[in-house]
């Protein structure tokens, strides 16, 4: 008897129906909104009580994504978007009118080595080697944008790696950086679910010198650390000078609004390399299943 193999589907997917659904005859009633489909009706999907909806399509289209490109885990690198490459520090410098402007484009010009740093660390993480199931491992992951950011996706770059970046939509437009890969490019509506995919794939973060938006996911990955949300991870503050003027880690324990094993939850580095010794160490100390590069 021959084998009957029934079909894989029964309903037409989703992509021919919206084709045929948007080549209706014309009528008083297709021509109506009401009559497009929900999902390929835009005004719909904005509306204030859609949001739940955008919610969960903001979480899932870069999930998705990511898993499709075998991306298990990711090497975070935060930083400060206004810090420029050492090449252009000087120009800067020469730039500034007054002693004010002077004095900040002086200590920005000190930064400029960030940006170097964060490039190495992107091109010694992105080595590892991909695992037997093909998942890729300590992939790159900033937030699109220039700077810092730029540094490490052009540091992947530099080895012929993919790396992620998570841009934000902001009142004046922030390009991603030309480093990012296109594929791997995402933009964001919601700042909450773009600091949720920088964390869901996170196994070691990088923290440059930085303002309000790198403070701002720098101390939330700590509170979820603090109270058992997120399990530990190797957080690495880069530039232990600029960290102690700005923030007085230490009087914190001291006033009693943190706990002095607190501090441990970080780590000072000032170089790539040690920064990637640091990683390194961390996961050998606990034999996990992580390939590292060496």
């Amino acid at each position: 008897m021959t084998e009957i193999v029934p079909p894989k589907r029964v309903f037409p997917r989703a992509r021919e129906e919206a084709q045929v659904a948007n080549q209706p005859t014309p009528a008083p009633q297709t021509g109506d909104a009401a009559y497009r489909l929900a999902f390929q009706d835009m005004d719909f999907l904005l509306r204030e009580d859609l949001r739940p909806v955008r919610f969960q399509l903001e979480l899932l289209k870069p999930e998705l994504l990511l898993d499709e490109a075998k991306i298990a885990s990711t090497f975070v690198m935060y930083g400060s978007a206004r810090i420029p490459e050492p090449e252009k520090a000087e120009a800067i410098l020469a730039a500034a009118a007054t002693d004010h402007q002077r004095l900040v484009a002086q200590r920005l010009k000190d930064k400029s080595k960030y940006y170097d740093e964060a490039r190495q660390l992107a091109r010694l993480c992105s080595k590892v080697d991909k695992g037997p199931d093909g998942q890729r491992h300590f992939v790159v992951c900033s937030g699109g944008g220039p700077s810092i950011m730029e540094a490490a996706n052009r540091g992947a770059c530099d080895v012929g790696a993919e790396s992620i970046g998570l841009n934000i939509v902001l009142p004046h437009e922030q390009m991603p950086n030309p480093y990012v890969t296109p594929s791997l490019s995402f933009q964001f509506h919601y700042f909450a679910l773009r600091k949720m995919h920088f964390l869901l794939r996170a196994r070691a973060v990088a923290v440059f010198p930085g303002g309000f938006g790198t403070f701002d996911e720098f101390f939330e990955l700590l509170t979820l650390i603090q109270t058992g949300k997120v399990k530990p991870l190797p957080i690495m503050l880069f530039g232990r000078e600029f960290w102690e003027r700005v923030v007085g880690f230490e009087a914190l324990a001291e006033e009693g609004v943190i706990a002095p094993k607190d501090l441990e939850l970080f780590h000072f580095v000032e170089t790539a390399e040690e920064a990637w010794k640091f990683v390194c160490d961390y996961y050998h100390a606990r034999e996990m299943p992580v390939e590292m590069a060496k």
